[in-house]
């Protein structure tokens, strides 16, 4: 089925790259979803059945791809609406919604790779095509983002490929032949602990660029700036999965060997500082989707101690990456309309938004309070666990710093966010300011309330797809 889906997907975005069509842009767009949907769907009833040698649809990447399905949907639709709002000429449409189907088709293959090189291969077809959307506006700033992103995130895959290398040594050592993740799980014990720490440490690097973490988060909040709101609604969540995939089918493997405790230790100190990086810059951010984007570096800190803390902890932190992968698009969708009405993004350029669009205005307060973790939030549930594990594992002291750190992001956000609903722009003529139809908002309020259900009653299936996901895990 892979076969099929990737061969449909790659000629969707050919014809979507030559069309100059309006309607027949529209047509592709549907029908790549209409094809997204019936792949997760096939992969979802073949589960753990292996798929051209390479491609494996496990639990962790069901979820994933699942999730990436959901976003996809409201992702074309806000891409539309983005596209007609600018009055794109076709060529850049094309350029646009080709990039977009070859960054989710991508992103659909890396989850469901079983095998470390081939994962590789997927996440650098990811840096290509997002390059193509943070360029979209063609001016300078998106130039130097896209060059940004170009460099760091090569760097970063280089680094990876390094840490195949070493593992590679490993491998042989221990009498393996093949890179495949079942097969180095199975060979891990008998590895040598020389390579594979220096392979867990230039593959964890390397991954932290797509995942969002130190120390290489700095292309992500570029990226997540400098492209359309919708691209970056993408970027902030389908494909910082990417990034987490990488590190845990790697983690996996490293959960076999004597050298856990230590990589724990790495993931620990890693996801501290990418919470107090996140602090220290939204204490201070004037821009308001950069905000949003050093959010999401702070709730991937807060994974990956989850992930490092143990026990509950594991399942604490794939349930709150879930949940951020719904929540932080609904945030980028709505910047959409706040770009359409203000024309910046400056927050000292922003304000009294309730009487320019209530129902965004809405939204954005809708969406401090789940972001933030705050009750009903469903991601208050997953935060509460992820501290419990904290707890329960002896790290005290770092429980008592995140929650600090928390409390100055909480402040930080809200202040913002208040100040843009409530308080009167500096110097805006709101003469001529754009009407947004509330229908617009309908799928922000559809993500975040999913934020809230699957969070406080989440479904037994889902329930079920985590514990498999982290089974191979000690207890």
């Amino acid at each position: 089925m892979i076969g099929y889906y990737l061969t449909s997907a790659f000629i969707i975005s050919i014809l979507l790259f030559f069309n100059k069509n309006l309607k027949v842009n529209y047509l592709l767009t549907i029908l790549f979803m209409i094809l997204q949907w019936g792949f997760t769907i096939y992969e979802y009833n073949h589960k753990n059945i292996t798929d051209l040698v390479y491609f494996t649809p496990d639990s962790l990447a069901i979820i994933f791809l699942v999730i990436l399905s959901i976003v996809c949907i409201p992702a074309f639709y806000h891409s539309h609406i983005f596209c007609n709002s600018t009055k794109e000429i076709p060529y850049n449409r094309g350029i646009y919604f080709a990039a977009m189907v070859i960054l989710l088709t991508s992103l659909s293959a890396a989850y469901l790779s079983n095998h470390i090189a081939i994962t590789w291969i997927f996440v650098e077809l990811t840096t290509l095509s997002s390059s193509a959307l943070i360029y979209h506006r063609r001016n300078s700033l998106s130039l130097e983002g896209t060059w940004k992103y170009i460099f760091v995130c090569s760097i970063s895959i280089t680094l990876v490929f390094i840490g195949i290398l070493f593992l590679s040594l490993a491998v042989q050592q221990s009498g393996g032949t093949d890179l495949f993740y079942k097969g180095l799980f199975s060979k891990a014990a008998g590895m040598n602990v020389f390579w594979v720490k220096l392979a867990f440490l230039f593959i964890f690097t390397g991954y932290t660029s797509k995942a969002g973490l130190v120390p290489m988060y700095t292309a992500g909040i570029d990226a997540k700036d400098k492209a359309p709101s919708p691209a970056a609604a993408l970027f902030g969540s389908v494909l910082m999965n990417i990034g987490f995939i990488g590190i845990f089918r790697f983690y996996e493997i490293i959960s076999a060997t004597s050298i856990l405790a230590w990589a724990n230790n790495i993931m620990l100190i890693t996801g501290v500082l990418s919470v107090f990086v996140a602090t220290v810059y939204m204490l201070h951010v004037k821009n308001l989707k950069r905000m949003f984007a050093y959010s999401s570096v702070e709730h991937m800190g807060l994974i990956m101690i989850g992930l490092a803390s143990g026990g509950i902890g594991r399942y604490a932190a794939i349930l709150h990456l879930i949940l951020h992968s719904l929540a932080k698009p609904a945030l980028f969708f709505q910047m959409g309309q706040v770009s359409r009405i203000y024309n910046s993004k400056m927050i000292y350029e922003l304000g009294d938004y309730f009487k320019y669009n209530l129902t965004g205005a809405l939204v954005l307060l809708y969406a401090f309070f789940i972001v933030t973790a705050m009750p009903p939030s469903g991601m208050f549930v997953s935060e509460f666990l992820i501290f419990r594990s904290l707890f329960e594992s002896g790290n005290f002291y770092v429980l008592v710093i995140i929650l600090i750190l928390l409390t100055m992001i909480i402040w930080a956000f809200g202040k913002n966010i208040f100040k843009m609903l409530f308080i009167k722009p500096v110097g805006f003529n709101d003469l001529n300011v754009e009407k947004i139809s509330p229908v617009e908002s309908i799928s922000q309020f559809v993500l975040l309330t999913m934020v809230i259900y699957i969070g406080l009653n989440p479904p037994h299936e889902l329930v079920l797809l985590i514990n498999s996901a982290i089974s191979n895990l000690p207890h």
